[in-house]
């Protein structure tokens, strides 16, 4: 394939395959890699079964050889669109008034159209060091895929002895980000016995939980004023302690016979929360309930005046890189050194029920990335560094 790609027809067709995270992506997957396969990468696959027996596949596709160069992350997976309000379906895209609506347009298959477009842009033949871009399944499930390629695919493991420029392509409005907090989350489960209400024969599971959701109260107000668990580079520069309990209970007069209360905090560099959790764990313990730990993501922390955010704000036109609060593969592939989050789309816009991507903001995502596929993959003279600054 010589042509470039056109970005919306292709956005379209990503939006088409319904690729819920609870749901297959195997068939988005395939059809990436046919576009890719036409466009020179040679292609590997990181399959696996989730834990609800469900086929899931990540794919890396690699164009070149050697060290350096670009590698371009991002996920094919998308959340539930059972509320959608949106014009159309969900998954039937609409072009309407400047912007392309449907689920995944912002979250995140615009990003990947616009990278795809950028590489169509350059010329195999052209290229002095390769460009990858893989594609994960169940980001939106901790990370689950990202976690399979780290401990899986041989092929990432190639990319972190090679160490490209590694950009996750997440939205961030185009803006260039150096950091983001990780997510975890843990379980509380209080055990009672049903029973009608009118008899003896119950154990109300919720009385053992009241005390437990005092004490995650809390610990979460000790999160908001403790200053030694904030850090004032994130807003909010908080942890993020969040927290909520169920009993489901269906009718009135049946005893609740489990009751369970969930947490999920956003760690910081340096700042894990572990005291907390520990309390949190011990006050359960004391309840006689059960504590279980739930997986996560790990947090992205990069000098903001390392040379690679530096040329990547140059790439980007952004005078500082920043930091946001939300999670990323990013955090899986903490291996990389050279690592940015960088992507089209409003993080606002995610995973609301009229999920749209604005076409300005698809078409600024393809430039940049091709101006970065441009100053990592292709020729220059043999002392030049690509985070070196550019002259004129």
């Amino acid at each position: 394939m010589t042509d470039t790609i056109e970005p919306i027809a292709l956005l379209q067709s990503l939006i088409r395959f319904p690729s819920v995270s609870s749901a297959s992506n195997v068939d988005v997957t395939r059809h990436v890699a046919t576009i890719l396969d036409q466009l020179g990468f040679t292609l590997s696959f990181c399959d696996y079964i989730d834990a609800a027996g469900v086929a899931k596949s990540n794919l890396i596709a690699s164009r070149g050889s050697g060290a350096g160069g670009l590698a371009y992350f991002c996920h094919t997976d998308v959340v539930p669109a059972d509320d959608w309000t949106g014009p159309g379906a969900a998954f039937d895209p609409v072009v309407l008034d400047d912007r392309i609506y449907g689920r995944g347009s912002c979250d995140m298959k615009g990003s990947l159209v616009a990278m795809i477009s950028a590489v169509s842009r350059i010329q195999a033949s052209k290229q002095t060091a390769p460009i990858h871009i893989i594609c994960t399944a169940d980001e939106e499930v901790a990370f689950v895929g990202a976690k399979h390629v780290v401990a899986k695919s041989p092929a990432y493991r190639e990319l972190v002895q090679t160490q490209p420029l590694a950009i996750i392509g997440e939205p961030t409005g185009c803006d260039v980000v150096h950091a983001h907090k990780g997510i975890f989350a843990f379980r509380i489960i209080s055990r009672g016995q049903a029973a009608h209400s009118s008899t003896r024969d119950g154990l109300n599971a919720n009385i053992a939980m009241v005390p437990m959701l005092v004490e995650l109260l809390r610990l979460l107000e000790l999160s908001q004023t403790d200053l030694s668990l904030q850090d004032s580079r994130f807003d909010p520069p908080t942890l993020s302690w969040n927290f909520g309990f169920a009993d489901y209970s269906k009718a009135s007069n049946i005893v609740p016979a489990r009751s369970e209360a969930w947490v999920s905090l956003r760690t910081m560099p340096n700042i894990d929360g572990e005291t907390l959790v520990a309390a949190a764990a011990s006050k359960a313990m004391e309840l006689g309930l059960e504590f279980r730990r739930e997986k996560g993501g790990g947090y992205v922390w990069i000098d903001p005046h390392s040379p690679t955010i530096q040329a990547m704000c140059e790439v980007a036109g952004c005078s500082a890189a920043k930091t946001v609060c939300y999670g990323t593969d990013g955090g899986e592939f903490t291996e990389l050194k050279h690592l940015v989050v960088c992507g089209p789309g409003d993080i606002a816009q995610a995973h609301t029920s009229d999920e749209y991507l604005t076409l300005a903001q698809l078409q600024l995502g393809t430039d940049i990335y091709a101006r970065a596929i441009q100053r990592w993959c292709t020729p220059m003279e043999s002392n030049w560094s690509p985070y070196a600054p550019l002259c004129g």
